[in-house]
Parts: C-alpha cells; sequence; structure tokens
C-alpha cells in the first residue's frame, strides 16, 4: 500500500505553550493494520482540539502529537526525520535508563483537567481497535511549581524566540522544519526515604535551596549533572514541560518528564550524564530516590505536517509527497 508523506512548511504544533494546571501523557503503540486509522487520526487531531476547547476559550487545551522511530515508516515511508532513532537504554553502575515501546505520544494539556480527559476520550475512541495504550498518565500542577519532592521544577527552561531555538527543528533538516524531538520517562519517587533526609541534604542533591529555590555551588548535584555546555562553551538547551502525578492511596509519587529539542543528541548527552556519570563525577544523585521506569523518543511533526496528510479534507494548499510502501 502506498503511503504519501507530506512536505512540512514549518508551522509548529503547540509545544512553545506554558505549563497548564492539568496533562494527560498518553503513549500507544499501533496494531498491526491500524496505520490507517492513526494517520486518519493525526490528520483530524488538531481539529478535535478545536472542537473540545472552543466553548471553553479560558481552558487552554492543546495537543501534542508525537510519532516514534518503529512507527515512522509504518505510518509515513520516506524521508523520515534525520535523527529520529528509538530510546537507547542506558544501564550504569547503580541505575537503569529502561526503553520502553510507543508508537504515538499525546501530550494534552489544560487548564482544566476536564478538557484533557475529553481529548484523552475522544482520541482513545478514535483509536479503537487499532492501538494499545502503553502508559497513561493524568498530571497536575503542584503548589508553586513544585514537583512532589518539594522543589521548584524547570527554572532554567528557555522562554520566547529561545524556547523556539531550543525546541524546533531548523534548516538542518528542511523536510521537517517546525517539528521536535520529544523524550519521556515516568520517574517513581521513594518519597519515604526522601523525606527522612534533612532539608541540607535535599538541597545539595538537587542544588537548589528548597525554600527559595536560589541555586547552590553544589559539583555533582542533579542541577550540575543535567547541565550540558556544548562545544562553544555555552549551555545546551532543552524545553522540558515535566508534571507531577501520583495515587497517594497507592504509595504512587512521581514526575513525568517531557523534553522537547531540535537535537536530540543534547538529551542523549544529559541521559548519558545523569545513569552512566562524568570523568569528575558519580551518576545523578537524585537517581537514588527517583527510578525511571519508562522511556521512549518520538518526533513530533510540524502542525503543517499534520494538516497535509492526505485524508484531512483537502486543507493543505499544497502539499508535496513522496511514496513508499507499507
Amino acid at each position: 500500500m502506498s503511503s504519501p508523506v507530506p512536505s512540512a512548511d514549518g508551522r509548529p504544533q503547540p509545544l512553545l505553550g506554558p505549563l497548564t494546571s492539568a496533562a494527560v501523557f498518553l503513549v500507544v503503540t499501533v496494531e498491526p493494520g491500524g496505520e490507517t486509522v492513526a494517520r486518519e487520526l493525526l490528520a483530524g487531531l488538531a481539529g478535535q482540539e478545536r472542537a473540545l476547547g472552543f466553548p471553553h476559550p479560558d481552558g487552554g487545551l492543546s495537543c501534542v502529537a508525537g510519532v516514534g522511530a518503529r512507527a515512522w515508516d509504518r505510518l509515513f515511508g520516506v524521508p523520515r526525520p534525520a535523527a529520529l532513532e528509538p530510546f537507547r537504554e542506558l544501564t550504569g553502575p547503580r541505575h537503569h535508563a529502561v526503553s520502553t515501546p510507543g508508537d504515538l505520544l499525546f501530550h494534552i494539556r489544560a487548564n482544566r483537567p476536564d478538557l484533557c480527559f475529553a481529548l484523552t476520550a475522544e482520541i482513545m475512541k478514535g483509536l479503537r481497535g487499532a492501538a494499545m495504550v502503553q502508559d497513561e498518565v493524568h498530571a497536575f500542577a503542584y503548589y508553586d511549581a513544585r514537583n512532589l519532592l518539594g522543589f521548584v521544577d524547570g527554572t532554567e527552561n528557555p522562554v520566547g524566540h529561545e524556547a523556539a531555538d531550543a525546541a524546533l527543528v531548523g534548516d538542518e533538516d528542511p523536510d521537517f522544519r517546525g517539528g521536535s524531538y520529544a523524550v519521556v520517562q515516568k520517574y517513581l519517587h521513594d518519597v519515604d526515604a526522601w523525606e527522612r533526609l534533612p532539608v541540607e541534604t535535599q538541597e545539595k542533591v538537587i542544588g537548589r535551596t528548597k525554600a527559595t529555590n536560589v541555586e547552590l555551588d553544589a559539583p555533582g548535584s542533579h542541577k550540575d549533572v543535567n547541565t550540558v555546555i556544548g562545544p562553544d562553551g555555552t549551555e545546551q538547551r532543552i524545553l522540558r514541560a515535566a508534571m507531577p502525578f501520583g495515587r497517594p492511596g497507592h504509595g504512587e509519587f512521581g514526575t513525568y518528564f517531557i523534553a522537547y529539542t531540535r537535537d536530540p543528541r543534547v538529551t542523549d548527552t544529559m541521559l548519558e550524564r545523569m545513569f552512566l556519570g562524568t570523568p569528575t563525577s558519580g551518576p545523578d544523585p537524585l537517581l537514588d530516590y527517583s527510578r525511571a521506569v519508562t522511556g521512549t523518543r518520538f518526533f513530533v511533526p510540524s502542525a503543517d505536517f499534520l494538516r497535509a496528510i492526505p485524508g484531512n479534507g483537502g486543507q493543505s494548499s499544497s502539499p508535496s509527497f513522496s511514496s513508499s510502501s507499507e
């Protein structure tokens, strides 16, 4: 079966939007024979989002969709994004970054959890019989942008033009301009062990003060290990959109980590430093209290790419196509 691929004009999906008070992270795998249904769902996703969000303009509903490496060829053939590869498993001296299945990612955000729920339900209805859920996490904003360990999260996130420059593919891969690479990991925290630590010890692990979020001089801390300096001496930035989740009745407390980047080598380097350590320090000390239970990489095509998928009502005025056999 021929599978035409639209060229991207470069208008991004809404990944640059601000954090909201609620989110759903949905990862699914596409069943054999479900490719057409998956393409149709992706093509119509923006319309579903508009239909549900229009009556609630203050709700801030948005959805970002990504496609995994193993699903790309099945859905779209060639060309494919230049750096799209499966998430690489890492086994360090003490910690393990697992690689888990995922063909499609849906990162749904809103200022109201019911809007996130409604769009998630519509997506699953559209994929019924064509996809299997691998992970579904309903997340929330916690106090003043803190995680469930009590520290402010995302302080160093780029904003404005810096965010776009860090997250969006440019002329280096012109067929996929306006896209982004997303890495997701679900972390579960050992809150009991963490809360037994004195606050001063927690601060040395994180590299910031707990009450005021002031950066500390703490070599080998979580913040230090996650700071990547490029060959030109500048810090390599990614766009984080991590959020807390949990079920206290089940003893579950976690952070759903998601990062968008134009160059996945930056996140690869961060993860290597976290899980394997560096020549000058051990692995991330936070991993003694936080365990990664998922790990998947996706490519987030531009909104124009999705809009030009055949069968989307002819909304794209001038798509160009390649073809490949499924």
